[in-house]
């Protein structure tokens, strides 16, 4: 009898807890939301991040705060995120760097992404694209590496922090052509971009969606595409498998992500409006303007699927060049 009573005692808890989540997400959101972005403003995560928060404030009736934390590559802004607490209120941009690359890069990593976070939606995927100052006297892949190998660490390149997807991209890359680089980190992709257009630092290996622009002016070189394929918007510039150099297919994607713990009711509403919000006919056609491609209308299978192949795939590459996050 006494057994009996504690299994009453467990299922009514048990549905009084559903009932709270139920009437949690009814309610939910009360209170403005805020999108924790671990990269400065100006790059390709930032620009996601404000192009989704714009679009889910009316749909949610809340705004949505970008909140731009920065500091150690990508970590600082991951890890506040993944020790928030699991109301739905904290969102992470997560991209290819914070949430594929770092696991392969840091030996002590304080989050697991496949562990603590919960996917909510991947709304764009963007290629990237290795460009090259404007006066580089190198002007195609082959000159720059036959130059590189003749002299070890001299070639340098840029990236918007240590452990972004500019910097991994690149470091592959060198590792595939068998050539020596020199890094140079900077604080977010556009002091990068600033030293790019003035001749101080050599390449630039970008998302194509930041890159476009200045391609299309001649500001910089486009040397090649990170894709197996050539890209639309720049169907005269050859790719990194197509050049011989190496099998690789690297394209940058963004989303959101909160605190695994979320409650399921508060996770599914949020998948709901940044579905809505991803799938919007003029945000699609201001991320394809960019050079990226909307990945809202994936089911969330599908995305997780992705995130966790991008995991595995990128951890086993970067073990195996041997890069670190120095």
């Amino acid at each position: 009898m006494q057994g009996m009573n504690v299994i009453r005692r467990g299922a009514l808890a048990f549905a009084l807890a559903v009932s709270a989540f139920a009437v949690q997400a009814q309610t939910f959101p009360d209170r403005p939301l805020k999108l924790i972005v671990p990269q400065p403003p100006g790059g390709g995560f930032d620009t996601a991040a404000r192009i989704i928060a714009d679009r889910m404030g009316p749909i949610l009736g809340q705004p949505v705060v970008v909140e731009n934390r920065t500091g150690a590559g990508t970590l600082v802004g991951t890890e506040a995120a993944a020790k928030s607490p699991a109301d739905g209120y904290t969102l992470l941009l997560g991209g290819l760097a914070n949430i594929a690359l770092n696991p392969g890069l840091y030996d002590k990593l304080s989050y697991d992404p496949l562990k603590d976070f919960k996917l909510v939606g991947l709304v764009v995927g963007n290629p990237y694209m290795l460009i090259a100052r404007p006066g580089l006297p190198q002007k195609s892949m082959k000159e720059l590496i036959d130059y590189a190998r003749a002299n070890p660490e001299k070639v340098t390149y840029a990236s918007g922090g240590r452990g972004t997807g500019q910097h991994i991209g690149m470091a592959i890359v060198a590792e595939l052509a068998g050539v020596k680089m020199t890094h140079v980190p900077y604080r977010g992709a556009q002091a990068a971009y600033q030293d790019i257009l003035g001749d101080r630092v050599d390449l630039f290996f970008d998302n194509w969606g930041t890159a476009q622009a200045l391609v299309d002016d001649k500001r910089v070189i486009a040397l090649a595409a990170s894709t197996a394929q050539r890209l639309p918007g720049a169907p005269n510039v050859a790719t990194i498998k197509e050049l011989g150099i190496g099998d690789l297919d690297m394209e940058t994607w963004f989303g959101l992500f909160v605190p695994a713990a979320t409650p399921a009711p508060v996770l599914e509403k949020l998948r709901a409006d940044v579905r809505k919000a991803g799938t919007q006919p003029d945000v699609v056609a201001l991320f394809e303007k960019t050079g990226g491609r909307s990945l809202s209308a994936m089911s969330i299978a599908d995305m997780e699927a992705l995130v966790a192949r991008d995991v595995a795939t990128f951890t086993k590459l970067i073990r195996a060049a041997g890069i670190k996050a120095e």
